[in-house]
């Protein structure tokens, strides 16, 4: 366990996993979005 952790190594795990989960959402929706306003009114 490293300096500062309150949580175990199986809590990390949950955590790191709902984490990512969410980060990987979060990615695709904002990747979604960027293309949704390109296809309306491209920047570049």
């Amino acid at each position: 366990m490293g300096p500062g952790s309150y949580l175990t190594p199986e809590e990390a795990k949950e955590f790191h996993k709902i984490f990512m989960t969410s980060f990987i959402i979060f990615t695709l929706v904002a990747v979604g979005a960027h293309v949704l306003v390109w296809m309306w009114r491209p920047w570049l």
